[in-house]
C-alpha cells in the first residue's frame, strides 16, 4: 500500500495543475484517473478540441466569404473533414504528451483506473479487475462533470449526440439542431454552420448566452443570424421521435406547436457534477440541495481531510476556475495562502466573433442597487480592427458612479477572449476606469477600444 501526501481523484484541469503545484512545493502526489489519457473533459473533448475546430472552420468561412475583399482570389475551396479532425487529434495528442512529461517532471505517481473513497484517507483504484489500495493525508477530488440527457431526448451517440460526439462527425450533416443556446450550443453550432451544415437553435429562455450582459446576448444574436444560424427563444422542447432520416422534435412557442426536423441533434443544456461510485457517503462527504460537492471558503468537504474542486463544487463550470481552485488547495496544504478571487473570473464563448465578460452585468448592478456609469466603445471605429476586417463589436465598461472603480466588463470582438485579460488584471487590483484610459495602449491595437470606452466614462482628468 503507497502513501501520499495528496492523492487527487480526476485529472483535468484542476486535477493535473493542482498535481503539478504541489508536487513544485514539496508533496508527494499521487493522481488517480479513469480514463487512459491525462487531462480529463477540457483536454480531450472540451475546450482544446472544440477550439481546435473553431480555428479550422473560421480559417475556411474567411476565405470563403472575405478572401476576395483582400485582393485573394481563391477558387473551388473544399472541406477535407478527416484532415480537419487529424489536426485535431494532433493538437490533443500533443497537450497530453505535455501533462504526461509534466508527470514525469514532477515526481507525480499516475494510478489509471477509478478511484473511489473508502474512508480514512483510503482510495480504491479498480481497474477492470485489478484493484489497488493507496492512502493519503489528503485528498482531492477533481472528478469534473458531464453532459446533462433530457429524459424524452436520451443520446444514441449517432443522431442525439452531446458535445462529446458533436466534436468528431465523420461527415458533415445536412442539419443539425441543437437544444441549448449557451457556450457549448452556440460554438459547436457555429463550427458546422461555417461547414456547410444548416444549423437551427432552441432554447427554453428569451435569450441566447443567458450568463451574459443582455446587450452582449442580443449582440451576438444578430451577428449569429446574419451568419446564418436560425435560432428560437422562449421555446420549449416536447418531444422527439427519431426515424432513418433523422429526428423529429416537438416544441411549444408561446402557446403553439412547432415541429423540428434534422438529420441530428446536439443536447447542449448544460453539464453536471460527475460524482459516480465516488462513495461519497461512506466517506461522509456531503451533497448541496443541488447535488454538488459541499465545500467551505477552503474547498474542505464535510470529511476530515477531502477536498473538492472545479465542476463537482458550486460555481461556474470554468477550466480555469478549476485551475485556480486546484493551485489554491495545493499551496494551502503547503502551508501557502492560496485564495481564489471568485469576483474576477472571466467567462468566454470562442464564436467569430467572441464574447467575454469579467465582473457584474447591468442586470446584476441594478439588481444590487448600485449606482453606475457605462462606457461604451465600437471596433468599427477602430483602426487595427479595420486593417484585420474585424469590426463587428464593442467593449462596455461599467465602472462605479462614486469611486470610478471598474465593477465589470462586456467585450464582443474577434478576438476577445484575449482583451478580457487586461480587464481582469485590472479589476484584480480594484482598478478605476481613469486608471485603464489614462494606460498608454500601443496604436494600432485592437486593445486601445477599452482605453476608448474607458474614456468614455472617465471622470475629468486632473
Amino acid at each position: 500500500m503507497s502513501n501520499f501526501d495528496l492523492i487527487i481523484i480526476g485529472s483535468g484541469p484542476a486535477g493535473y495543475v493542482g498535481a503539478v503545484r504541489a508536487s513544485q512545493l514539496g508533496l508527494k502526489v499521487a493522481v488517480v484517473e479513469k480514463a487512459k489519457v491525462l487531462g480529463g473533459t477540457c483536454l480531450n473533448v472540451g475546450c482544446i478540441p472544440s477550439k481546435a475546430l473553431l480555428a479550422s472552420s473560421e480559417h475556411f468561412h474567411f476565405a470563403l466569404h472575405r478572401f476576395a475583399a483582400h485582393g485573394i482570389i481563391a477558387k473551388d475551396l473544399q472541406i477535407d473533414l478527416p484532415a480537419m479532425m487529424k489536426r485535431k487529434l494532433d493538437v490533443v495528442s500533443g497537450l497530453n504528451k505535455g501533462i504526461e512529461f509534466l508527470f514525469k517532471k514532477n515526481t507525480i505517481t499516475r494510478y489509471e483506473g477509478h478511484g473511489s473513497l473508502l474512508g480514512n484517507g483510503k482510495v480504491l483504484v479498480t481497474l477492470g479487475t485489478e484493484k489497488t489500495e493507496i492512502v493519503g493525508k489528503n485528498i482531492l477530488l477533481a472528478c469534473g462533470s458531464i453532459p446533462v440527457e433530457l429524459p424524452f431526448l436520451p443520446f444514441d451517440g449517432q443522431q442525439i449526440v452531446s458535445s462529446d460526439q458533436a466534436i468528431a462527425f465523420e461527415k458533415i450533416p445536412e442539419s443539425l439542431l441543437i437544444v441549448g443556446a449557451g457556450a457549448i450550443g452556440l460554438e459547436l453550432g457555429s463550427v458546422w454552420s461555417r461547414l456547410g451544415s444548416k444549423v437551427t437553435i432552441v432554447e427554453f429562455l428569451p435569450r441566447i448566452a443567458a450568463g451574459f450582459d443582455t446587450e452582449i446576448s442580443v449582440a451576438l444574436q444578430r451577428l449569429f443570424e446574419k451568419q446564418g444560424l436560425s435560432i428560437h427563444l422562449n421555446t420549449k422542447v416536447k418531444s422527439a421521435k427519431k426515424d432513418k432520416k433523422g429526428v423529429i422534435l416537438t416544441a411549444e412557442h408561446d402557446g403553439k406547436e412547432l415541429s423540428f426536423t434534422a438529420e441530428k441533434v446536439l443536447v447542449a443544456v448544460g453539464r453536471k457534477p460527475y460524482t459516480e461510485s465516488l462513495n461519497l457517503e461512506l466517506a461522509g462527504v456531503k451533497l448541496t440541495d443541488k447535488g454538488r460537492i459541499q465545500v467551505d471558503a477552503h474547498w474542505q468537504t464535510s470529511a476530515p481531510g477531502i477536498y473538492a474542486v472545479g465542476d463537482i463544487i458550486d460555481g461556474p463550470m470554468l477550466a480555469h476556475k478549476a485551475e485556480a481552485e486546484g493551485t489554491a488547495i495545493a499551496e494551502r496544504l503547503a502551508g501557502q495562502a492560496g485564495q481564489v478571487n471568485y469576483k474576477v473570473i472571466p467567462n468566454v464563448i470562442y464564436t467569430s466573433p467572441e464574447a467575454a465578460s469579467v465582473g457584474l452585468n447591468e442586470e446584476q448592478l441594478k439588481e444590487q442597487g448600485v449606482n453606475y456609469r457605462t462606457g461604451k466603445y465600437l471596433f468599427l471605429a477602430n483602426g487595427r480592427a479595420k486593417a484585420n476586417d474585424t469590426t463587428d463589436g464593442f467593449v462596455k465598461i461599467l465602472a462605479d458612479e462614486k469611486t470610478d472603480k471598474v465593477l465589470g466588463v462586456h467585450i464582443v470582438a474577434s478576438n476577445a477572449s484575449e482583451l478580457i485579460a487586461e480587464a481582469c488584471l485590472l479589476m484584480e487590483f480594484s482598478g478605476s476606469a481613469e486608471d485603464l484610459a489614462r494606460t498608454i495602449h500601443a496604436h494600432p491595437t485592437m486593445s486601445e477600444v477599452l482605453k476608448e470606452a474607458a474614456h468614455a466614462l472617465a471622470p475629468a482628468h486632473t
